[in-house]
């Protein structure tokens, strides 16, 4: 199936719990690691919503301080998804709620997004961008919508 609702126990629980579409969380996953909890990037991202060593230590002081979490627990599919969604749904929060740009800072950061909102050139409004001027962002971000897109149209009643 190339648009598998995997790990539906924990998708569902940690979207729910953070306000997010769980739609979106398979989207996500799909493109990060095609489902494989072992996935490595070239960048030493883990797991399968691909959660870098920083991004990591980051949640972790949000959401785990007191919990003895290693970055090596992004293999196991619970810990991933927990923290993976966490972020999503901070992205989604801080862009007001457009999954484009949220899209864009889950792949190339915060900061990248942030100054591209400062210019005219990106964002018309200076809270969500409208180009993307980096190539692998701007296929990212066509590559989690269109496969949010696909989610929506085989799972939304």
């Amino acid at each position: 199936m190339r648009y598998p609702l995997k790990y539906t126990e924990y998708v569902e629980n940690e979207a729910a719990a953070n306000g997010v579409d769980p739609l979106l969380i398979y989207a996500v996953i799909r493109t990060e690691s095609g489902f494989d909890p072992g996935a490595e990037s070239n960048v030493g991202a883990r797991g399968l919503m691909q959660i870098t060593e920083v991004t990591f230590d980051w949640i972790k002081s949000k959401i785990a301080p007191g919990e003895d979490l290693t970055f090596d627990d992004l293999y196991d599919p619970a810990v991933n998804i927990r923290f993976g969604v966490y972020y999503i749904s901070e992205c989604l929060e801080r862009y007001h709620g457009d999954v484009s740009t949220a899209a864009a800072a889950y792949h190339s950061g915060w900061g990248t997004v942030d100054g591209l909102l400062e210019s005219s050139d990106y964002s018309a409004d200076g809270e969500v961008l409208h180009t993307f001027p980096y190539q692998q962002m701007g296929l990212y971000v066509t590559k989690i919508n269109r496969a949010y897109e696909r989610y929506q149209t085989l799972y939304e009643a």
